[in-house]
């Protein structure tokens, strides 16, 4: 109703690009031809992290950003790509740091990670999870309180950023590797998700 209305000069949103393009449509309709909208939307944002890193810095922030807000950020971490030479080694650095994550009551100074916003979002982030698992994808998952809305944090595979298709909002992290010649098709590979908002980048060259 409120984009819709004539008397509204302009908008900024941030939000679903399901609603933003909805919100273009209502202003289309009824605003001035020049009103400006400015739509913060989501995002499929990638780290990665090559062979000279540090993996503890790495596996720190890698943590920070996807679990964080229980993923239900905008600028949450989505799809980490490891070089090769180093993934095994970072991938068990990185599941040893998940394990001291603790989900539950966010107004207990234990707790690390929170529920998610209500009950259809838990359900389709639980889906997601539940096929990956399905297609033996799933590589580590903590427990989650049975009450509220929590979603276990996921650890899930996958062969690159363009097998997710659109945001998973919640707290899982998708892995991916790369050789160290692939590093421009990576690049091109999340240039051609149609998303961009963050980036993370660990090296040392």
């Amino acid at each position: 109703a409120l984009t819709s209305d004539p008397r509204i000069s302009g908008v900024a949103f941030t939000g679903s690009t399901a609603t933003a393009k909805r919100i273009q449509a209502a202003m289309a309709g009824s605003m001035a031809p020049g009103a400006p909208l400015i739509a913060e939307t989501g995002g499929l944002n990638a780290m990665i992290v090559d062979s000279t890193a540090l993996p503890e810095q790495a596996v720190r922030d890698i943590v920070a950003s996807s679990f964080q807000s229980a993923g239900q950020r905008c600028s949450a971490l989505r799809c980490l790509y490891v070089q090769e030479d180093i993934e095994p080694a970072l991938r068990e650095m990185l599941i040893g740091a998940m394990n001291e994550q603790r989900v539950g009551n966010p107004w207990e100074l234990e707790t690390d990670i929170g529920p998610v916003i209500n009950a259809a979002a838990q359900a389709e982030i639980n889906a997601h999870i539940a096929t990956a698992k399905a297609e033996g994808r799933l590589l580590h998952q903590l427990d989650a309180p049975a009450e509220g809305h929590f979603v276990a944090p996921s650890l899930i595979q996958v062969g690159g950023i363009a097998d997710l298709g659109k945001e998973v909002f919640g707290p899982v992290l998708h892995i991916a590797t790369f050789k160290a010649g692939q590093i421009n098709d990576v690049i091109a590979a999340v240039n051609a998700t149609g998303y961009g908002l963050t980036f993370g980048l660990h090296t040392r060259i």
